[in-house]
């Protein structure tokens, strides 16, 4: 470490020491059990999903397309995180290069904003399927379905670029004891000791641009999805439709719930509380997507049924 004025500078070629989430050896292996299991389920579920809407005809629509494309980008955010701190659960030394925890910090930011905008995305589908049934096939086009694909990624990349440089530049001459299980945007903010004031704004008004513009657009198609439902004659098309859609929303709101108090209210929680939503929105949110989107999809369930019946016969 350099020193200066009596601070201590972290260099490019420092470490920064990620304290986790508990650091009782027993709590430690209890987590590590925990989150192994939920990792596991988490990418077989995911690549389950990914294989059988490939694989069946009936399912090659744009709905599945993007569901397709949400579980593949699932299996990297989650994978971002926790095989690095599984590690840190069994091993003594804790540590992550300067270089190597703002790469995990820019994927995990990047892959976060561009499940925040595939979401949109996907709620816009559903608005068109269920508001406007007749232009459907017109408007979600294959090529369309493309561009708003890679408009998701390029929004949350580009979102994640601004904040990693940004952050990346500031001065860290507190402790490099970073109280988290992985390099996040606010514990790393708490170690510079220059004021962060204008990240937080850029944390604010840049992440925000994608976050709330995401949330509110995903509102609005559900606003305007709860009325024509309410139009549909027959108890019947309403519960189908309410089934298709109710699913999508509860994992909105998990998602999108817990990165607004996080990113955009940084004074409104703890510590702890902080790690507990990051376990929510980066952890069981890929494991619950597969479980509450796909499975309880009624085409779903009949593909998933038919490729088990097929092994059957065999």
């Amino acid at each position: 470490m350099k020193h200066g004025g009596g601070n201590k500078n972290l260099t490019h070629e420092e470490e920064f020491i990620l304290l986790g989430l508990v650091t009782a050896p027993l709590s430690q292996m209890v987590l590590f059990v925990m989150f192994s299991a939920i990792y596991a389920l988490t990418i077989t579920g995911n690549l389950t999903i990914i294989a059988i809407i490939k694989q069946e005809f009936q399912l090659h629509k744009p709905m599945y397309f993007f569901l397709a494309n949400l579980s593949f980008l699932e299996i990297f955010y989650t994978s971002t995180i926790i095989p690095n701190c599984l590690m840190n659960l069994l091993r003594e030394s804790k540590s992550i290069s300067f270089v190597g925890c703002f790469t995990q910090m820019f994927f995990f930011v990047g892959l976060g904003g561009s499940e925040c905008a595939l979401l949109t995305v996907m709620a816009y589908d559903r608005y068109i399927a269920i508001c406007q049934p007749l232009l459907y096939s017109t408007r979600m086009t294959p090529s369309l379905c493309v561009q708003l694909l890679c408009l998701s990624w390029v929004c949350g990349f580009l979102n994640s670029l601004v904040h990693t440089v940004y952050t990346a530049m500031l001065p860290f001459c507190k402790d490099h004891l970073i109280r988290h299980f992985f390099c996040d945007i606010p514990p790393l903010l708490k170690l510079s000791c220059r004021d962060t004031y204008s990240n937080e704004l850029v944390a604010t008004f840049v992440g925000g641009s994608v976050v709330i513009t995401g949330f509110m657009l995903t509102l609005l198609s559900y606003i305007n999805i709860l009325r024509a439902v309410l139009r549909i004659p027959g108890e019947k098309g309403r519960q189908k439709a309410f089934s298709t859609c109710g699913s999508h929303l509860i994992v909105v709101t998990i998602f999108f719930g817990t990165i607004i108090v996080t990113y955009m209210l940084p004074g409104s929680t703890s510590y702890e509380q902080k790690k507990v939503l990051s376990v929510m929105y980066g952890v069981m949110t890929p494991l619950i997507n597969p479980v509450i989107y796909s499975f309880r999809n009624t085409d779903f369930q009949k593909a998933i049924n038919k490729r088990i019946s097929q092994r059957r016969l065999r």
